[in-house]
């Protein structure tokens, strides 16, 4: 079984699911999960976990996100972006100040409402399972952040931006919510994502260059990544020979028992390694019995 990641860069046209179904067929195994859904119409990075690193999916999901959108003022469509139906129009007769100054004035946190066409599920019911059914349902907003928009371009009726921001914002509802503030209604024309936490656009792979890249021996596979990159901001400790039994067993590990850490114990997390310097997992430390919980495990 393969065990890692890949930054796949997902094309116009494809779903996660369809990523990662292609991924099952080039990698031959059934254990692939994605990290953070991507809309059809939308491209960019989506990191693809294997084997043993689908148990860090929810952790790669949880990470800032960074996207190069072009927003329509103008129009405001049933999904928030140009692939819906369109339910409102207006003539757009602004300045590009006042675009501008609207634009940045969505820089920190909100309340996001989740858009219909979702994901998300309520009592059970995907959102956009029950928008295609013509229902509406409330749905609670949500606090998102926006760390910082870049204006790259402005040509009314189009704008061009790089947004930073947190998990779970949804850039077609940004565009909406500030064509609701200019009062001549927005959507998203098109969606890049170019970073997701440590995964940035220009080290991704198509589906096609993967498929190639496969058929070369394992060794070869720069492509894919160790679950532990994942977890390199964190302190690597190793384990000595006499901690292997608790190792294998999964349970707490004396500080005594690790090389050089009896004292230093600042992050609250650490990558631990065993004896034969062999990823076990992400420990955390507990004060009270001068020990490390794992948190979790990556063992075979």
């Amino acid at each position: 079984m393969v065990n890692g990641i890949i930054n796949v860069y997902k094309e116009k046209g494809f779903t996660s699911f369809d990523v990662v179904a292609k991924m099952r067929g080039i990698f031959h195994q059934k254990k692939i999960g994605h990290t953070g859904t991507l809309d059809p119409d939308a491209e960019g990075v989506l990191p693809v976990c294997l084997g043993k690193a689908t148990k860090v999916c929810g952790l790669l999901t949880d990470k800032d996100k960074e996207y190069k959108a072009v927003l329509l003022l103008g129009f405001e469509t049933d999904t928030q972006d140009i692939s819906g139906e369109i339910l409102n129009q207006k003539q757009v007769n602004l300045t590009e100040e006042e675009v501008r100054q609207a634009i940045l004035s969505f820089v920190g946190s909100y309340e996001q409402i989740p858009p219909m066409y979702s994901a998300l599920k309520v009592n059970g019911q995907k959102l956009c399972d029950l928008a295609r059914k013509g229902l509406t349902v409330e749905r609670k907003a949500r606090q998102v952040t926006i760390y910082q928009i870049e204006i790259t371009d402005i040509n009314l009726p189009e704008v061009e931006m790089i947004v930073s921001c947190s998990k779970g914002t949804y850039i077609r509802t940004l565009c909406d919510d500030i064509g609701k503030k200019l009062g001549c209604y927005g959507c998203m024309k098109s969606l890049l994502r170019t970073r997701a936490g440590r995964f940035v656009v220009g080290n991704s792979y198509k589906l096609s260059e993967l498929q190639e890249l496969a058929k070369l021996p394992q060794k070869e596979w720069i492509f894919l990544e160790s679950v532990d990159s994942v977890f390199e901001t964190y302190d690597s400790v190793q384990t000595k020979e006499e901690a292997e039994k608790l190792v294998i067993n999964g349970n707490c590990i004396p500080s005594a028992m690790l090389y050089d850490f009896s004292e230093e114990k600042q992050q609250e997390f650490i990558r631990l390694y065993d004896y034969n310097k062999k990823f076990i997992g992400i420990y955390t430390y507990l004060e009270d019995s001068d020990e490390y919980k794992p948190v979790k495990l990556f063992m075979d």
